[in-house]
This record gives structure tokens, sequence and C-alpha cells, in this order.
């Protein structure tokens, strides 16, 4: 296949707790922190592509941040810091570090994780590739030390996203009966869905709990919890037109357009509906970032890949990483994650919620602009 992985992971803010000596000022002198929870969608999976580009000389046509020109070398903890040695991927552009997001940052989320990994141990927590429950992590750097915000993203791996993508994925480049996968996947998401919802409210939860007993009463800070973009256009803004294998060989997106159509269309707004219900029910904002890369998703006819006559571009280039074997450029699981422009968008986002009075709100973004051009707009799934 032409198209291979991008290795991508978190810097995670490596000596930036609020524990570390550097803060020893009085809590009322402090800079307030801000805090990311969850999963790979806030971790900053995939940050480490500027892009897609199935073309290897200079770092990927210039999409692999992690490559010195210098030394013609790649090396993910350019990128991600130490993070990808356990796979949580945190990327020095996750979007708690971005500019629009101010104050301390701690990014505490981890790729591939469940709820599960933010629960207290009491409540069924545990340890999450070798790192122990994010509540309890949260509790033990925020105490003492005053809080904005804490901002989640978890429910995607419990509905089991990931696996609806590949079974779909499976089922465009079968040699023989290929076909959409839709007609038997929708029903099984859209059954898990309920669950999805109890687990997010489950989590936000044990959040409010370890921040209460870290002195942080309710109400005191900020509590969000964010949805998903969608890394996929509809099956009528495909830029390879005909269902053919240059879907899987050039674009990275081995999907029948009846898919397509669906998870853009429908699943990844049923998930937004009830994340929204979740936060509702667990005292949290909702975020709704379903349609924040529209216009830029793998594949789109509005984006374009990077190559020799086409440099990396925020304005340009796709927001979220190509689907990838892992045989090359990268990891396999950096695949339909936001990109180091998607990840920028989502930070001006977050920015711009924050500085919002409390509320519910979606991001959009608008034609031909890049990820600072990200606004809000009033949450419809809320």
């Amino acid at each position: 296949m032409a198209v291979t992985v991008a290795a991508g992971a978190t810097l995670c803010m490596a000596g930036s707790t609020p524990t570390s000596t550097a803060h020893t000022r009085s809590k009322a002198a402090e800079t307030p922190w801000v805090v990311s929870l969850g999963d790979s969608f806030i971790s900053g999976e995939g940050g480490r592509w500027a892009g897609n580009s199935n073309e290897s000389d200079d770092g990927y046509a210039g999409t692999d941040r992690a490559f010195a020109p210098a030394t013609n070398t790649t090396d993910p903890h350019r990128v991600y810091g130490t993070s990808c040695d356990d796979g949580c991927n945190r990327s020095d552009s996750a979007e708690v570090n971005s500019p629009r997001v101010q104050g301390n940052r701690l990014n505490l989320a981890c790729s591939g994780a469940t709820s599960t990994a933010i629960l207290l141990p009491e409540n069924g927590g545990s340890p999450f590739k070798t790192e122990p429950s994010q509540a309890r992590q949260l509790q033990n750097a925020v105490t003492g030390h005053p809080v904005r915000a804490v901002v989640v993203s978890i429910g995607g791996n419990d509905l089991g996203f990931e696996g609806v993508i590949t079974a779909c994925a499976k089922n465009f480049v079968k040699p023989i009966g290929a076909a959409p996968c839709a007609p038997t996947t929708a029903p099984e998401a859209r059954d898990r869905l309920p669950a999805m919802r109890t687990a997010a409210v489950k989590a936000l939860a044990d959040i409010t709990t370890a921040m209460n007993r870290a002195g942080h009463a309710k109400g005191s800070y900020r509590l969000t919890l964010q949805s998903y973009p969608s890394p996929l256009p509809d099956g009528a803004r495909v830029r390879y037109p005909g269902e053919k294998y240059d879907r899987l060989t050039q674009g990275g997106c081995p999907f029948f357009d009846k898919d397509l159509t669906w998870a853009h269309d429908e699943l990844v707004p049923e998930i937004s509906t009830s994340l929204a219900a979740a936060a509702r029910t667990g005292g949290a904002e909702f975020l709704d970032l379903s349609r924040a890369f529209e216009g830029r998703e793998v594949c789109s006819d509005t984006s374009v890949q990077a190559g020799p006559r086409q440099r990396p571009s925020g304005r340009t280039s796709e927001w979220a990483r190509f689907v990838t074997s892992g045989a090359g450029q990268g990891q396999r699981q950096e695949s339909m994650h936001p990109n180091h422009y998607g990840q920028l968008a989502l930070g001006t986002c977050l920015g711009l919620q924050l500085d919002q009075n409390r509320g519910n709100r979606s991001c959009v973004n608008s034609a031909g602009a890049g990820p600072g051009d990200i606004r809000l707009q009033p949450a419809s799934s809320a």
C-alpha cells in the first residue's frame, strides 16, 4: 500500500505538573491550571503529522514534524516526548497545549483510554498503559493549586469506534463479497450508545469527586465534556469517485460511499447527542466538535495531500490522519485522529469556549480558513 502509518504521541507537558518546585508560590498568586483527561482525541494522538502525503522525500513532503532535515532522521520523541514510550501519545500540539488556552496546562489523557482509565480505583478504575487512574492523578496534581478548567474526551473507545472503522475498512478491501458495513454495523453501534453515555457520566462523577477531594468545590472550576470531530466526509464529498482502490492506495480512506455517509451523517452526530446527554447528567458543559473538521476531512474534495508542488498548510491540508497500516510512516494507532492542524483547530475552539461564559457550544470552521479561524455557535446537540 502506498498509504502507510504515522507515529503520534504527545508531549504530556513533561515536568509541568502543578506539584513541581516551580510552583511553590501561594495559591492566590499562581496561574490557574487547565487539565485535559480522557482518550486519544484529546491526548494528541496523530499530532506528529501536519497533513498527509504519500511522498517519502523531505519528511513525507514536510508533513512529518518529527523529521530533522539536517540529519535526515525522524524521532517521535521530538513531538510526543516520553509519552510515546507507553503509547499514550500526548503531542506538543494537543488541544490543551494551544496558545489560545490561557493558564498553566497539564495533559493527563492517554491514547486508547476507556472510561475505566479515568475512574477512581474504588469505583473500578484501573491502571492503563502503566499509568494510574486519571482521576487519581488529577486529584494528586491539583491539590493546593488553582484550577480554571478540566476538559474531558471520553466515550469513543467505550463505544468501540476504532472497531467500527476497522470493520468498514476491511469490508472495502475484501477481494470477494465486498459490501458496505453500515447495514449491519449501524444497529450494533446504536445499541452501544446508552452504555457509552452511562460510562461518560460515571467518569464525570469521579472527576468531580477527585476535584472535591483536592479542595475544589463543584462550580469553582469549569468542567467540560467534548464530543468528536468527524474524520471523514460524507460520500458525496470524496475526491476519489467510483469507490475504487485509489481510496486505499492514495487517499487513505478505504470506505464505501454508504459507509462514509452513515459515519458522517449519523454515527458521529449520534455520539455527540449521547455525550451531550451525559454532560447534562454529569453537571458539565458540552462542547460539540462533530462538524469542526468540515471540508478538511480525510479525502474531502476541498482538501489536498502534500507533495513536491503542494506544501502542507492548515488552509489546504487534511486535518485528520489518513488510514495507515503501520508498515511505514509511523503507527497504525494514529489513523483517523486529529493531526497537527486538527489539534490546533481544537485548541482554538477550547480557548474560545473558556473565554466565554459557561454554556454548551459547537465548533465550526470556515471554507478555506485555517485552524485559527474556528468559531463557536450554540450547540445543537445539547
